[in-house]
């Protein structure tokens, strides 16, 4: 549950990373294929850059040839030269905009086509199934790239060339003011570049640590029976406490990496204007006009900072989301191609199991593509689950509380009816109301244990009247069931069933489908109220009795005795030996781990 979650957690971050890798090349060809579209937006924008060279510069004549110089009239005509820069701005941005339609909307269709063909993909590889994140993909996370694209775009090319028009300004006026504005603007920006990629992963270093630990508080809330019987709860809550201070730590960091992208903004859009106050007599020594002061104080002012300020803004935000969001759509398959391969990852498929054959006996219990959900929009507790167990085998399915393990017996019995797949028990397809001679083919023992008020005798041969009195006892004496019979007084005592405990419920239970004629046995933690040395006496006895066996396990030590193990973790199930698993999957070594322990 937790060292395994670190790992999937690490080989994500490491997956998406390499995903990020992936949208370079990718970004590469969809720009190369609209240079037409690219040139035109540079045009729009090399407008821009004159503009704001003109607002600064025009400030700067109008102070200098103007007012300072008694030419009011120059003055004003300088200020008109700068008002009208202001108002082409206008037509500028339209243009800009309708230039930037040209990336947007062909990057979304692009992206509603990959969408669609991924979804066409998952759905002829597992039908009956879908794609759960479609439509989100084709309409919210779609738009969410259109409009972060655009954003990143937009404020990339108005930085780029309004720090342009601004730097040509500042050196059309005197090139001092370039030794005063340049290096803390260069410093401030190139601080904040290298805060790009260890802030990005910071990010999903901190996701995936809240992911984790969500996920663990999930998982341990509808695990407690099993925490609780397995005895593992010190080992849950030393695993809750490293995910707690993992996310803190990570959090720390981000937090650090952020306090030192506010430092590159203040450098870069702070601190130039403060050297240019500072170094106004400097200035001055070296031929720097008053008009041009004014005018390098716009450029900084009305362009350069609330330019800089946006970029970082928006690169912080809008360009980690996008990257984000992108790999979703760029990232590789999470399923199998149409042309087969291996089975999709949320496809329940128990590997290394011999594809079925008519040819062959029919085994005891098989099951095809099973799907089972409670409620047209819930989510399936049983996903497309193959399944095969043999005539004779005795297998044990473990896995955490609400996974799926009763729901399987219950599909097995004949008591539920999954949304898809078939479901076969001794050759024999399950469907809807069974057959008296196939409802005999299988008992079914719950976990509430039934009995009813008669003699102990009737109680044991329910399922077999016929039964003789040295099958009984034979039947009592193998499942260790005498003290208790001898105690209630014998076979033609009167019982009452409140007179009894879960646990001497359950032995009577299983002692009634040891007498049965049934060639499989389903015990859904049939055995959960008898102590350790009572369940393994009454697996045992209950595995030697001819037919399957198939346990839904209350303690590992019911893995360990079986033949096979079926473990089900919710995505995934995996089926072999105890010793296979123990080298396959990592979630039963540390089922086990815990178990050996306690």
């Amino acid at each position: 549950m937790t060292r395994a979650e670190h790992r999937r957690g690490a080989a994500d971050v490491r997956r998406r990373s390499g995903d990020e890798h992936r949208l370079g090349p990718s970004a590469r060809r969809f720009l190369a294929a609209r240079k037409a579209v690219l040139a035109r937006l540079a045009a729009w924008s090399v407008a821009e850059s004159a503009q704001t060279f003109l607002v600064g510069y025009g400030v700067a004549q109008a102070l200098d040839r103007g007012f300072l110089a008694g030419d009011t009239a120059a003055g004003l005509g300088w200020l008109a030269v700068a008002a009208c820069a202001v108002l082409l701005g206008a037509p500028v941005i339209r243009g800009v905009f309708a230039e930037l339609a040209g990336l947007t909307e062909p990057l979304r269709d692009r992206l509603v086509r990959r969408a669609v063909d991924r979804s066409l993909a998952r759905a002829l590889a597992r039908p009956g199934g879908g794609d759960k994140a479609a439509v989100s993909r084709l309409t919210n996370q779609v738009e969410m790239v259109r409009d972060s694209f655009a954003g990143v775009v937009l404020t990339l090319r108005s930085f780029v060339f309004t720090a342009a028009g601004a730097l040509a300004g500042l050196l059309s006026l005197h090139p001092a003011l370039l030794l005063v504005v340049v290096p803390p603007l260069a410093g401030g920006v190139a601080l904040f570049l290298l805060t790009l990629r260890p802030m990005a992963a910071a990010q999903r270093r901190a996701l995936a640590a809240d992911e984790a630990l969500g996920d663990h508080a999930a998982r341990v809330r509808k695990a407690l029976r099993d925490i609780t019987a397995c005895g593992t709860q010190q080992d849950v809550s030393r695993d809750g406490e490293r995910l707690v201070a993992r996310a803190a730590a990570t959090s720390r960091v981000l937090a650090r990496w952020a306090a030192v992208r506010a430092v590159a903004l203040g450098v870069s859009a702070q601190l130039p204007v403060l050297l240019l106050l500072v170094c106004v007599p400097w200035l001055r020594a070296r031929g720097v006009t008053t008009g041009a002061l004014l005018g390098a104080f716009t450029y900084l002012a009305q362009a350069l900072l609330p330019a800089l300020h946006t970029l970082m803004t928006a690169i912080g935000a809008a360009g980690s989301r996008l990257l984000v969001v992108l790999e979703r759509f760029t990232g590789p398959e999470e399923g199998p191609s149409v042309a087969g391969a291996a089975p999709p990852p949320w496809r329940a498929t128990v590997p290394g199991l011999p594809a079925p054959s008519r040819s062959r006996a029919a085994p005891a219990v098989e099951l095809c593509g099973v799907t089972l959900r409670y409620g047209a929009r819930a989510e399936p507790v049983l996903d497309a689950l193959d399944l095969r167990v043999e005539d004779g085998e005795h297998v044990a399915v473990v896995g955490p509380s609400g996974i799926g393990k009763s729901s399987l017996t219950r599909i097995v019995a004949g008591l539920c009816t999954p949304q898809t797949g078939t479901v076969r028990v001794a050759g024999r397809e399950v469907t809807g109301h069974l057959p008296a001679e196939l409802r005999a083919l299988r008992v079914l023992a719950p976990q509430q244990a039934y009995v009813f008020t008669g003699t102990v005798r009737n109680n044991l041969t329910y399922l077999r009247p016929d039964a003789s009195r040295a099958a009984v006892e034979a039947a009592v004496l193998e499942l260790g069931a005498a003290p208790l019979v001898e105690r209630l007084g014998g076979l033609d005592a009167d019982l009452r069933p409140d007179a009894l405990s879960q646990g001497e419920r359950q032995l009577l239970v299983l002692a009634r489908a040891y007498l049965s004629e049934a060639r499989l046995l389903l015990l859904d933690e049939a055995t959960c109220h008898l102590d350790a040395a009572s369940e393994e006496r009454a697996e045992e006895a209950l595995a030697r009795r001819p037919g399957t066996l198939l346990v839904v396990a209350h303690r590992m030590s019911s893995a360990v005795r079986a033949d096979r193990v079926l473990l089900l973790d919710g995505r995934r199930a995996a089926y072999g030996t105890h010793e296979e698993l123990l080298e396959r999957s990592s979630l039963y070594r540390d089922l086990v781990g815990h178990w050996s322990r306690t």
